[in-house]
């Protein structure tokens, strides 16, 4: 199978190294010429543009950073798309504009999937991330090999547009945890805590969880790096709104959030790294929340493994 693979930053330049270190025959795509030229050094195929990619490709992922992006790419090969086609959606997107596009591309002949992941770009980097999938059981079956190659845990969500569901309520989750974080690492220090002892009693406790194991690492190290930017939380919150108001549920919490993010933003601008959130309380405490013997970035030292479909209890 040809596999064409349009964005390759933080993200997509990660899956598509999964791809290709396992030997899978990938043609990319990129704004960034120098992005493209990596991924031709290690034995990728220059795509030249989307029209092209769908021409020649079996299955087109598409990683981008917003649902109109991703809208624009799908322009360019939506008539390019005919019987045996698969469009891959691995962006964080919206469920409303990948059922609209997805239908375009069903109506064509070809099928439709939303897969995004889960897990942080280091998970990313060694094929050992998490990934949804929604889309018809025949189409899952054909690209398992795909997101096993991937990913470590591969989860059929049901139908079109329900992984981005799933995608965004998790990035909620996240960022809900990473703002409790922030605010107990603060409250630690404020009250004369050793930083490394309160990390290790929230690591062992019920507070525990993957944001605290990953993100209060780099918060306390100083360098809040985890290839992931304020302006991207805001988006995947925004699209959390989004979906709670189209199910008439009335939130809470994520609107805080977003004014929360929204605050940074207008502070620090929309590429601040994410973990920086936590400059908010720094700057209002005047505490440097920062502690030695945490490493500047997240590795993910478990090796890389074939992944297997996650079977839903039922």
């Amino acid at each position: 199978m040809k596999i064409g693979f349009i964005g390759l930053g933080n993200v997509g330049g990660k899956l598509s190294g999964s791809l290709l270190r396992n030997g899978h025959d990938v043609h990319v795509h990129d704004l960034n010429a120098e992005f493209v030229a990596e991924k031709v050094a290690v034995g990728a195929t220059d795509g030249q543009n989307p029209a092209q990619l769908m021409q020649d490709c079996d299955a087109v992922i598409t990683c981008l950073p917003s649902p109109a992006a991703s809208a624009a790419v799908m322009e360019l090969m939506l008539p390019h798309v005919g019987p045996g086609k698969i469009w891959m959606e691995m962006s964080t997107t919206d469920e409303a504009e990948v059922k609209r596009i997805g239908a375009q591309v069903i109506a064509a002949g070809g099928a439709a999937v939303d897969c995004p992941v889960s897990g942080g770009c280091h998970r990313a980097d060694t094929g050992n991330i998490a990934i949804f999938a929604g889309c018809d059981r025949p189409t899952f079956e054909r690209i398992l090999p795909l997101l096993t190659t991937m990913g470590r845990r591969v989860l059929h969500t049901g139908d079109l547009g329900s992984a981005s569901v799933l995608k965004v309520l998790t990035n909620f989750l996240a960022t809900a945890n990473l703002v409790s974080v922030a605010e107990a690492l603060t409250v630690a220090k404020g009250a004369g805590m050793d930083l490394g002892t309160a990390y290790e009693a929230m690591a062992i406790s019920s507070g525990n969880s993957f944001v605290h194991e990953t993100e209060s690492q780099v918060i306390l190290n100083g360098s809040r790096d985890i290839s992931f930017t304020m302006d991207l939380v805001a988006k995947d919150i925004g699209l959390f709104q989004d979906v709670a108001d189209r199910a008439g549920v009335p939130l809470e919490l994520n609107p805080l959030l977003i004014n929360i993010f929204n605050d940074g933003i207008e502070r620090y601008g929309p590429r601040e790294l994410s973990p920086n959130i936590i400059k908010r309380l720094e700057e209002a405490t005047g505490l440097d929340v920062t502690a030695p013997g945490f490493p500047a970035e997240m590795v993910d030292d478990e090796p890389e493994a074939v992944g297997a479909e996650v079977i839903v209890r039922r």
